[in-house]
């Protein structure tokens, strides 16, 4: 028995890992263990014998399993230390808080939007998201004939029998605050109008509400020229790169002339990178502010003259954070935001959230 407790005595001391031992202890103590199959044996004994051999044996299991928990024990230290050896992490050190919330996309580009703009002199105009629709329409150049003004584009506000005052909407831009902005200050004037805008359109691209952010700027003697660098400074800045631009004639009822603006991209894999490559990707409307609009307006076309923009906040977020489908901003379950990286600003914002 002596040797039976030296075998597994030295074994047990060196074992390499827990599967070794695991391997020990079912050959010594195991159900058909040396160790079990001996105590088996004790019922062909005498009693003589029993009296010495029972108490040997149980001595001799509990001492066998008493070194297999203190190697386990041991080996689980061993592996600890060596763990804590590789790792810089110190355990020790206060747990740190997960940020469990972050700023919408939308709001974040709307702030960043405004930042950049600011840099170069536009200040920020704001107007009711519900206007009359001669701020919407006519004061625009967009007769009453026009596709706009038809109620499958547009939201109508309900009036009651009897009520004659103007047809009211939800704004279908933001270029009605362009207007009461010019009357209130007149020109020469330099804004921005960033807000929310509502059509009756709903598809992956399309949401009844989405935000637009606008642009004016007048003056004696601008140019496309200035509207061309005003817009590359703002992608380049926004983008993080350099980024050109594409001008190509268009018609909009409040600018003459007009142009649709693309930038520079590259298709990689169903991915858009933005600032390379031979593509081009359309982004907004612009063009020189039409003398109608600016008559409306209360400034003299003959002494005045300028540019406007218009692009979509909610598309240019798309484009910076790899947001496939715009139905995603309004979704009620915002993990997405998590699923496509997006990290929340790490200063303190202009605005609150949406």
């Amino acid at each position: 028995m002596q040797e039976l407790r030296d075998k597994y005595i030295q074994a047990i001391g060196s074992a390499a890992d827990e599967a070794a031992l695991e391997e020990l202890r079912v050959q010594a103590v195991g159900k058909k263990g040396e160790i079990s199959l001996k105590m088996r044996e004790l019922g062909r004994m005498t009693p003589e014998e029993r009296q010495t051999a029972g108490p040997a044996l149980n001595a001799l299991k509990d001492e066998i399993n008493s070194a297999l928990a203190a190697k386990k024990t041991a080996l689980a230290d061993a592996a600890l230390d060596e763990r804590l050896q590789a790792e810089w992490l110190d355990v020790t050190l206060p747990g740190r808080d997960r940020r469990v919330g972050s700023i919408h996309p939308v709001s974040q580009v709307w702030e960043e939007c405004t930042a950049i703009f600011a840099d170069m002199g536009f200040a920020v105009a704001e107007g009711p998201q519900v206007e009359d629709d001669w701020y919407n329409f006519d004061a625009l150049n967009i007769p009453g004939h026009h596709p706009a003004r038809a109620e499958m584009d547009t939201f109508y506000m309900h009036r009651a029998a009897g009520d004659d005052r103007p047809p009211h909407v939800l704004r279908t831009h933001t270029s009605p605050v362009q207007i009461r902005a010019m009357q209130a200050q007149g020109a020469p004037i330099r804004v921005i109008a960033p807000g929310r805008v509502y059509r009756a359109d709903y598809d992956q691209t399309h949401t009844p509400m989405f935000h637009q952010v606008e642009g004016l700027a007048i003056d004696r003697d601008i140019s496309m020229a200035n509207l061309k660098w005003v817009l590359e400074e703002f992608f380049s800045a926004y983008f993080g790169t350099k980024v050109k631009t594409r001008f190509r004639a268009s018609h909009f009822p409040f600018t003459e002339p007009s142009a649709e603006v693309d930038i520079q991209c590259s298709w990689e894999g169903g991915t858009v990178k933005v600032g390379e490559g031979d593509d081009w990707l359309e982004v907004l409307g612009s063009g020189i502010v039409h003398p109608k609009v600016l008559e409306a307006a209360g400034v003299d076309p003959s002494q005045w003259q300028g540019f406007a923009f218009g692009m979509g906040i909610d598309r240019i977020a798309m484009l910076k954070y790899g947001i496939p489908d715009l139905r995603a901003f309004f979704d009620s379950d915002l993990r997405w935001l998590r699923h496509y990286g997006f990290s929340a600003l790490q200063v303190p914002t202009l605005r609150g959230g949406i």
